[in-house]
C-alpha cells in the first residue's frame, strides 16, 4: 500500500513516499506544483498531512481531489497517535514536534529516546521508554539567531551559514568569525549541555537528530548522536498506519 506523508514546516515542504514502513522516497524543498507530481506519480492510497505554517503551499482541500483514498490532516492536538500525550497543552504543541517523538518512539520502542530537531527552531522532544511523550524545549534556530542579530543591532552584517565541512573558529578574529563562532560553537554547546542533563536523568537515553540543519551539526556533536533525517516523515508515516489498521 502507496502512502505519502507531508510535512509542511515554516520554511520548507517535506514529503514522503511509503510502501507500508518502507520509506521508498525522500523530498524537500518543494513546490506546490512539485508535490502534485509527487501525487499524481504514486498515486497514494492514503495521504497524511502536518502543517506548522500559516500560509500552507498546499492545503488538504486541495489534495482531496487527487487522491483516492483518505486524507488525514495531522493535529497534535485532536488526533490519536500511538503514544500517551503528556504534554499540559497539546493544543498549542507543533505538529512536527510530536510526530518526530513517535518516529522515535518506532525506532527506538521500548526505550528512551531525545529528539533533537534542528531547523527554524532548535527543539528538544522527550518520548520515554513507557510510550509516554513528554514535551521539552524550544529555542532559536542557527539561522534565526543569526538574522536576530542583524535584525536587532545597529551595524552587525547578516552573516550566512558555512558549508558544513567549513571550520568555526573558537576565537573569531572578524565580525563575521565572532558572529559564526557565537552562533555555531554556542549552539553546540547549548544542545550537548541539555544533552548531558537529559542523560543524567535518563541514562542510556538515545539521542537522533533531525531538521535542516543537522548535517551542518552532526560533525560538530559527539558521534553517539545519530542523524535521521527521515524521522519526521516515519513518525508521521506511523500515525497514518495506526489509523489506517484502526
Amino acid at each position: 500500500m502507496h502512502t505519502l506523508a507531508l510535512d509542511i514546516g515554516n520554511t520548507a515542504v517535506k514529503a514522503g513516499c511509503f510502501d507500508g514502513p518502507v520509506l521508498c522516497e525522500m523530498a524537500a524543498g518543494l513546490t506546490a506544483a512539485e508535490v502534485v507530481g509527487l501525487v499524481k506519480r504514486w498515486q497514494p492510497q492514503h495521504v497524511i498531512v502536518a502543517s506548522v505554517a500559516e500560509d500552507a503551499v498546499l492545503t488538504v482541500e486541495e489534495l482531496r481531489d487527487m487522491v483516492p483514498g483518505d486524507i488525514l490532516a495531522f493535529s497534535a492536538g485532536s488526533t490519536a497517535v500511538p503514544l500517551r500525550n503528556a504534554y499540559a497543552t497539546p493544543h498549542t504543541l507543533g505538529a512536527d514536534r510530536l510526530a518526530g517523538a513517535v518516529g522515535a518512539a518506532t525506532l527506538r520502542p521500548g526505550r528512551d529516546t531525545l529528539v533533537v530537531d534542528a531547523g527554524t527552531a532548535l527543539k528538544f522532544d522527550l518520548a520515554t521508554a513507557d510510550g509516554t511523550y513528554h514535551g521539552g524545549s524550544i529555542a532559536p534556530g542557527l539561522g534565526m539567531r543569526l538574522r536576530a542579530l542583524h535584525t536587532f543591532t545597529g551595524r552587525l552584517p547578516l552573516v550566512e551559514l558555512p558549508a558544513a565541512d567549513a571550520t568555526i573558529p573558537l576565537v573569531g578574529d572578524s565580525t563575521t568569525g565572532s558572529l559564526l563562532s557565537g552562533v555555531v560553537n554556542g549552539t553546540v554547546a547549548e544542545i550537548t549541555g541539555l544533552i548531558a542533563h537529559y542523560q543524567q536523568r535518563y541514562p542510556g537515553l538515545g539521542v537522533l537528530l533531525t531538521g535542516g540543519d543537522a548535517a551542518f551539526l552532526a560533525a560538530r556533536l559527539p558521534a553517539r548522536i545519530f542523524v535521521v533525517p527521515e524521522l519526521v516523515l516515519l513518525g508521521l508515516n506511523r500515525i497514518l498506519a495506526y489509523h489506517v489498521d484502526k
